[in-house]
């Protein structure tokens, strides 16, 4: 065959099956129905691959046990992703446990020191960020496989897949700008997720291509309590000088809701309508943000890809297969609803 298979990924590609089933088959042949098995040895045979026998044994001699770990469960977007995640070990034939940090560093570090005890497979985390302990993450990862999620920690040579905040930041903003007035960006001074800090490069990246003077207006406030710190940090902002622009783009839609709600508490009508005071738009197309009122406009994370990127990693590195791309960023779509 003209086609070279390099490891399981390449293997699943070719052969149009899926990863995860692929890996329950190699795992454990009887945990496959017979017509899949079948597929799955014409396939071997077809494309003359074979798996990395020694990984895989050594994989045998694992727990089944999958760790996964998020900021906060509570959290309607991580629960989203954590659901995406366990969904596909469980597809694969491991067993995910879900834990939540609370936004917590010394949660998360506890969390660490027990999945220890477990002897898990692998670990899928996706850090708390700034305040995350990376010198523990690392050391933990030298014994336990380990991929990254959502908040990229750079420096410690792990794999990581999310989204592409920067690419964010200049697709709504160029949106905005034909739309109506450029946008001033609304943040928190100290932001606990390193996300943040890319979406205003690429908000100010794109103001400036497009000719306009970037205004940034940072609010005080830290932690995961985002609505409060919008809706306290609007409301001062409206009662004292105002905005800016009467444009808003909110470095994440859960500062955009608690925003929302300032304006309502002071009868500033939002939207694009000719009565409407203020355009309000977020960024990562939150579960909860097409219930706003009115519904927010956004950009939408890639749960999905995201999710499988991080699992099928996982899985590569179990079985041997070489990892060529670290980093991997998925774009994000504009979402236009009527807040913007």
């Amino acid at each position: 065959m003209e086609t070279k298979i390099r490891n399981m990924e390449d293997f699943a590609k070719a052969s149009g099956i899926s990863r995860p089933t692929i890996s329950k088959y190699f795992n454990d042949p009887n945990a496959v129905r017979n017509t899949t098995r079948e597929r799955i040895e014409q396939a071997l045979e077809t494309y003359d691959y074979r798996p990395n026998i020694f990984a895989m044994n050594q994989n045998r001699k694992l727990t089944r046990n999958i760790g996964v770990v998020v900021p906060s469960l509570a959290d309607p977007f991580f629960a989203e992703i954590a659901r995406n995640v366990e969904r596909r070990c469980i597809d694969a034939g491991y067993q995910p446990t879900l834990y939540s940090a609370h936004g917590n560093r010394d949660q998360e570090v506890e969390i660490l020191d027990s999945l220890r005890s477990l002897k898990p497979a692998g670990l899928l985390i996706a850090p708390l960020g700034r305040s995350s302990d990376k010198a523990m993450i690392e050391k933990f990862s030298r014994k336990v496989p380990t991929v990254l999620f959502d908040s990229y920690l750079p420096d410690i040579g792990l794999s990581f897949g999310g989204s592409d905040n920067f690419q964010f930041g200049r697709l709504i903003v160029d949106y905005l700008c034909r739309t109506g007035t450029p946008p001033c960006f609304f943040e928190m001074q100290n932001p606990s997720n390193p996300n943040a800090n890319k979406r205003r490069q690429g908000y100010i990246a794109a103001m400036e291509a497009l000719g306009h003077a970037p205004q940034v207006v940072s609010v005080t406030g830290e932690g995961w309590n985002f609505e409060e710190i919008g809706r306290n940090g609007g409301l001062e902002i409206i009662d004292s000088d105002g905005f800016p622009s009467d444009t808003v783009l909110c470095s994440n839609d859960r500062l955009a809701i608690g925003l929302i709600s300032a304006c309502f508490a002071r009868k500033m009508p939002v939207g694009f309508e000719e009565d409407s005071a203020i355009r309000i738009a977020g960024m990562d197309d939150h579960p909860f943000s097409r219930f706003t009122c009115p519904p927010l406009t956004t950009i939408s994370q890639d749960y999905e890809a995201i999710s499988k990127h991080a699992v099928e990693t996982l899985f590569g590195n179990l079985e041997g297969d070489e990892i060529t791309d670290k980093v991997v960023l998925f774009e994000g779509n504009l979402i236009m609803r009527k807040s913007a």
